[in-house]
C-alpha cells in the first residue's frame, strides 16, 4: 500500500480527516480559547508542562495484512504506524476528558481510515490527473504550515529521520495528495459555506466558550472571556466549515467506492 504524506508526517490535510472531522472538544475553537485550554492540560500535567509517561499501544493479534482493498494490502507495518500516532492522540484527549481510550473501537476506525484513504488513492489514480508542480509546492507548503515544522528543509529532514523518506518520495506523496483534493472537489460539488452556516457556527461557539469562561470564572470572580467577534472569527469559522464539508464528500465518495470495491478487513 502506497504511504500518504498525511499519515507518514502526521499533518492535518482537509480530505483526510474521513475519520471524524471535529472529535476533539475544542476543534474549530477560537485560538484564545484553544490556547486557554492547552494551558489548562499543561497545568494539570505537573503544573509546569511537563508531559506524563505515554501508555504504549497493544498490538497483540494484528494480523500481517489487516485488510485488502480491491487486491492491494494494507500491511500490519503500516497499520501499526498510522494507528501508533491515533493512539497517541487519542491518549492526550483522554486525559483531558478522564475517558480511557477504547482500543478495539481505535483499532477499527484506524482500519476503516486507511481502507477510506486506500480507494480514494485508487480512483485519483485510475483518472490519470495532470498535477503541475504549482500545485505540487503550493499544497506542500500547507503542509508544512500546519505541521508547524518550520521551513520546507526542516519538513524534509524530518521525514526522512522519523520515515526514512526521501524528497522524491515526499513529493510523489504530496503529488497524490493533490489529485485526491481534486477528485473530492469534483465529486463534492459546492463547499463554501453560506452566511447562514457561518452564522450559526459562530453562535455555537460563542455561546460554548461563555459557558465554559463562566464555568472557569466562578472560582475567580466569575468573570469569562469575552469572545472574539463574528468578523474576527470568521477566517477559522469559514475553514472549519469549509473542511468539515470536504470531509462529508470524501466520505460519501469513499462509501461508494467500497460498496462498487471489494475490502476485506481482517481485525
Amino acid at each position: 500500500m502506497r504511504r500518504t504524506l498525511v499519515s507518514a508526517a502526521a499533518a492535518a490535510v482537509v480530505v483526510f480527516g474521513i475519520a471524524g472531522c471535529g472529535d476533539s472538544d475544542d476543534a474549530g475553537a477560537p485560538p484564545d480559547q484553544q490556547q486557554g485550554q492547552q494551558g489548562q492540560q499543561g497545568q494539570g500535567d505537573g503544573g509546569q508542562g511537563g508531559q506524563p509517561e505515554m501508555p504504549e499501544p497493544n498490538l497483540d493479534g494484528i494480523p500481517q495484512v489487516v485488510a485488502v482493498v480491491n487486491g492491494e494490502e494494507i500491511a500490519r507495518e503500516d497499520f501499526v504506524e498510522t494507528y501508533t500516532a491515533q493512539f497517541q492522540q487519542a491518549q492526550m484527549q483522554a486525559q483531558m476528558s478522564g475517558q480511557p481510550v477504547d482500543e478495539e473501537q481505535l483499532r477499527q476506525q484506524t482500519a476503516e481510515s486507511m481502507v477510506g484513504t486506500e480507494l480514494l488513492v485508487q480512483e485519483a489514480d485510475s483518472r490519470d490527473y495532470d498535477v503541475s508542480q504549482d500545485e505540487i509546492d503550493s499544497t506542500l507548503d500547507e503542509i508544512i504550515a500546519s505541521s508547524g515544522t518550520g521551513s520546507r528543509q526542516e519538513f524534509l529532514d524530518r521525514l526522512q529521520q522519523e520515515q526514512d523518506m526521501s524528497e522524491d518520495e515526499v513529493m510523489s506523496e504530496v503529488e497524490t495528495q493533490v489529485e485526491i483534493e481534486r477528485l473530492v472537489a469534483e465529486e463534492g460539488g459546492d463547499t463554501e459555506p453560506t452566511e447562514q452556516e457561518l452564522r450559526q457556527l459562530y453562535d455555537q461557539m460563542s455561546a460554548q466558550q461563555q459557558q465554559q469562561g463562566g464555568q472557569g470564572g466562578q472560582g475567580q470572580g466569575g468573570q469569562g472571556q469575552e469572545p472574539p467577534s463574528f468578523e474576527e472569527a470568521r477566517p477559522q469559522l469559514e475553514e472549519q466549515l469549509r473542511s468539515q464539508k470536504e470531509g462529508q464528500a470524501a466520505q460519501q465518495l469513499v462509501d461508494q467506492l467500497r460498496q462498487d470495491g471489494e475490502v476485506e478487513v481482517n481485525l
